[in-house]
């Protein structure tokens, strides 16, 4: 399963049995492929001819020209969409300033203590969940300035942990 969002727009796509559904249902029109990076659709009785302009790296954003129109869109991925219902999609943007609680559990460890400068990638604490130990990393540079949990403290979802 994919979601697809361009602007306010959002849908799933999805395949079952080798059908293409959109948004659990069967997808109605014609789509053929011209080229690597050219297609062709026919749905509602309109045409559109569309065409690849450029797609990051990681293949989670796409520039599509349709009909002559520019349009910019995000892929979000099974594991995407599984990080995004346990309440982890966000971690990356909001690390920088603060660390969240990604699901109700115990912290194990504590790595750092105020003042630590600390690096991408650094183990900051251990938290254990559902019966697994994750360590919970930093998602950019930064410097520690509160530490909010100790060692043998339960935590909820989405619970500040620690401030930078």
């Amino acid at each position: 399963m994919y979601r697809i969002s361009a602007g306010e727009k959002s849908f799933e796509i999805s395949f079952s049995q080798g059908n293409l559904l959109i948004d659990g249902n069967p997808f109605d029109g014609d789509f053929s492929e011209i080229s690597d990076r050219q297609f062709h659709l026919i749905k509602n009785h309109k045409s559109y001819r569309i065409e690849v302009m450029s797609f990051d790296k990681a293949g989670k954003t796409f520039v599509f020209r349709i009909n002559n129109q520019i349009i910019t869109t995000s892929l979000k991925d099974k594991m995407d969409l599984l990080l995004e219902r346990l309440g982890m999609d966000h971690l990356t943007e909001e690390a920088v300033n603060d660390i969240f609680a990604p699901m109700p559990g115990l912290i194990l460890d504590v790595q750092v203590k105020v003042g630590d400068e600390v690096q991408k990638g650094t183990p900051i604490l251990i938290l254990e969940a559902m019966k697994m130990e994750n360590v919970i990393k930093a998602a950019g540079d930064g410097i520690v300035k509160e530490v909010l949990v100790e060692k043998g403290n339960s935590v909820e979802k989405n619970q500040v942990l620690v401030r930078f």
